[in-house]
Order: structure tokens, then C-alpha cells, then sequence
């Protein structure tokens, strides 16, 4: 069964939209900033790609209580997405529509809220919705409620694999035939102290580039220094093929093929075997050979031992030098349980038009020994079929191919 996908949206640093996310890869227009940090709470200076346009203003006061940031995201990106689809305010069939949504820590924002009214209010309070904002399922249920979606909802928190894993078993939900719609995605907002406290303790956030705020997170150079934190939120409406095709819908994109594959090795280390299987199991659930891939998108977090373990797994995928490979979260941060949709998203977009995003903020690469690495401009490309890859702590392996409609 095909399954075709006949709607984007997007929301993240480089701006609302997936026309603005398209304009800023094929430009090399960073969203990342300098923040000045929590002297406080011992957080450092640090860069992050923040989004900064209003979010829920269609939303009244009260019923925007609700929400939590990353919902609100998933609303905006969602209703993009939905809009592109040419679907109407409600799935047309509730029964046969289904919700599929991953995010890494939920509402962490009002968490965080909760625990400081919790320290420092008098008496101490917490606000009453703080439960149904923190929960990991939120926005899949706004998501459903909004557009009437009663098939099935996941909710996948699987570290930075979320929205990835979400998508490619939403795949998987409608191939088996227990719906003929899926919307699917995901949203992440932890751009807070407490957050950013945890990943600056870990050491694996990229210090703050004082002269060059935007250019901080660096995938596959030689000089690179760690991730840099982003937020945002991407969907993608899925549809079978028949389906589709009854409406007069027209694909973006075909999602051709799902690889899940867990390392059972290390919680925070890669291994390459891992990302192996999952690429490869991706390409045989597509029913194509490592040759047929034109592109692909990689987890990059410009991490020492990260990029260096995604190139030697892909390189033995897909031999030495054999496919172009560039890493976007140079330019809209790591949205982490959301990373995978946006980057999808954005995959995607490059397969339409015919044109692959640069690793941004590359000076010296020794990995460009291992592989084709897109630097400097957006590259031209006829490919007609693509990868995107999402490694998580944890060890969860994802891998997404798409091809041209």
C-alpha cells in the first residue's frame, strides 16, 4: 500500500511556516541567538534557535490556559498542514482519521511554572491545568479534539526519535488498515532553566559563539563543540494512496519506508550498528537499494562522537562518498523530540524542488572523507528518493525514506 503525504506545516526559529523554513535551508539563514542565560541558577550564556512570533492569539484568554507552549506549536503547525491537505475543519470521517504525535519532555515549560510557584508562592499553589499541559499525549488530544481524529492516537516520547517513530508507525497504522488519514508530528518546547540546566550539566551543549551567535552548533566540522537547543513543531498529513486519490488530493511526497532499531548499548553514546539496522531496515521496508537514495538528512547534532558515528553508519550503508549528506539543525537548532518531523519536513521540501540544504558553518571536516558532504550553497539534485535519519539517547534508532510522488 502507498501512502502519500498531501500536507506540511512547520513552526520553528526560521519563522512561521514551511515557506519560511524552505527560504531559510536554501539560504543558510541561521535562527539561532545568543541567550544570556540564568546567572541565578548557574546557567551559562548559551545559543538557542527561540521561536519568537505570538503563538494561540486566535485562541480566547481562558481557553488558552490549556495549552502548553509545545501545544500551541502543534496547533500552528497542524493547522498548516491540514490547511495544504485541502481537508475540511473536521476529518470527514472521524472513525477512519487518526492522531500520531511525539514529543521528548511534554510540557516541560509548565512544569518548571509549577515548580516555582510551588518554591516561592505564598501559600504555595500550582495552576490547575498543570497536569493536562505537562502530559506527554497533550497535544496529540488537542490535535484530535481540533480536527476530530478518533481512529487511533499515539503518543510517542522516545528522547530525540519521537516524532520520527511517530511518523513512521502512523506508516504502519494505516498500511495495516485501521485508518486512511493520520496526522502526524511532533512539538517541543524546553527552551527553560531547568531544561537547559540538565543538558549544559551533561556537557554536551555547544558553548556560546561570542562573535558568531548563529553559526554555535556546527554538524560535521572539525571544530564542532556540542547541540544546540531549539523549539518548534512540524506536521505532516498521511493518507492512503486510495484515499487520496478519492478526494482528488494531490502528494507532496510518498512515505516509502519506516527503520526502527534500538542499540541496547549505551543510554547517552551511539552505536553504529544501530543506525545501521535502522537504515537498512528502512530501504527494505521501501523496497529500494542504498543507490536509490539521493539525500540524505542526517540526526547531525555536531557532537564529537555523534557525527563522527553517524558518518562511519552511513558510509557503511551506503558506501564512501556515495550519497550527499547534510545535517539543518545548524540553522534551526535541536528541537529534540520534534526534530525528526521538522527535519522531514524539510527533506521533503528539498525532493519537490529539486535542491539540498548545505551543513551550514562548515570550515574543516575530516568526515568529508567518509562522506559526500553538502557544504557551502544549497546543491542542485535530481534525486528522487531520500532519507531522514533520528538517533536518540536511549539507543532508539530511526530512519525515514521518501521519494517524489
Amino acid at each position: 500500500m502507498h501512502v502519500w503525504i498531501t500536507g506540511l506545516g512547520a513552526v520553528s526559529a526560521l519563522g512561521r511556516g514551511v515557506t519560511a523554513l524552505t527560504q531559510a535551508l536554501q539560504a543558510g539563514r541561521s535562527g539561532i541567538t545568543a541567550q544570556p542565560g540564568s546567572p541565578a541558577h548557574a546557567l551559562r550564556p548559551h545559543a538557542a534557535a527561540v521561536v519568537t512570533e505570538p503563538l494561540g492569539a486566535h485562541l480566547p484568554p481562558a481557553q488558552r490556559n490549556l495549552y502548553d507552549r509545545h501545544s500551541l506549536m502543534a496547533l500552528e503547525a497542524a493547522a498548516e498542514a491540514w490547511a495544504q491537505a485541502g481537508l475540511p475543519e473536521f476529518a470527514p470521517a472521524p472513525e477512519r482519521a487518526a492522531v500520531s504525535w511525539g514529543t521528548g519532555l511534554g510540557g516541560s515549560a509548565s512544569l518548571e511554572a509549577s515548580y516555582q510557584q510551588m518554591f516561592t508562592a505564598q501559600p504555595p499553589r500550582v495552576h490547575p491545568y498543570t497536569v493536562v499541559r505537562v502530559m506527554a499525549n497533550s497535544a496529540g488530544s488537542h490535535l484530535a479534539m481540533r480536527h476530530q481524529l478518533r481512529a487511533a492516537q499515539l503518543a510517542v516520547s522516545n528522547a530525540c526519535a519521537s516524532s520520527a517513530q511517530a511518523i513512521g508507525e502512523a506508516l504502519w497504522l494505516l498500511r495495516n488498515g485501521r485508518a486512511d488519514l493520520a496526522l502526524v508530528g511532533g512539538s517541543e518546547a524546553m527552551l527553560n532553566v531547568g531544561s537547559a540546566l540538565g543538558w549544559q550539566a551533561m556537557g554536551v551543549m555547544a558553548p556560546l559563539d561570542a562573535d558568531q551567535p548563529e553559526q554555535t552548533c556546527r554538524p560535521f566540522d572539525d571544530g564542532r563543540q556540542g547541540l544546540v537547543l531549539g523549539e518548534g513543531a512540524a506536521a505532516l498529513v498521511l493518507e492512503t494512496e486510495a484515499h487520496a486519490r478519492a478526494r482528488g488530493a494531490t502528494p507532496l511526497a510518498e512515505l516509502a519506508g519506516y527503520g526502527h532499531s534500538v542499540d541496547a548499548v549505551h543510554l547517552s553514546r551511539p552505536d553504529a550498528d544501530g543506525q545501521v539496522r535502522a537504515m537498512r531496515a528502512a530501504l527494505q521496508d521501501a523496497g529500494l537499494a542504498p543507490a536509490d537514495i539521493g539525500y540524505v538528512n542526517a540526526h547531525g547534532t555536531a557532537t564529537e562522537v555523534g557525527d563522527a558515528v553517524e558518518a562511519s553508519s552511513i558510509e557503511a550503508v551506503f558506501g564512501t562518498g556515495a550519497v550527499p549528506v547534510s545535517a539543518t539543525k545548524a540553522l534551526h537548532g535541536h528541537l529534540i523530540g520534534a526534530g525528526g518531523a521538522l527535519e522531514l519536513v524539510a527533506t521533503v521540501q528539498a525532493l519537490r524542488g529539486g535542491w539540498l540544504p548545505a551543513s551550514a558553518h562548515v570550515r574543516a571536516s575530516s568526515l568529508g572523507s567518509q562522506i559526500d558532504l553538502v557544504t557551502g550553497a544549497a546543491r542542485q539534485s535530481s534525486a528522487r528518493a531520500a532519507m531522514s535519519n533520528s538517533f536518540a539517547f536511549g539507543g532508539s534508532n530511526v530512519a525515514l525514506v521518501v521519494t517524489r510522488p
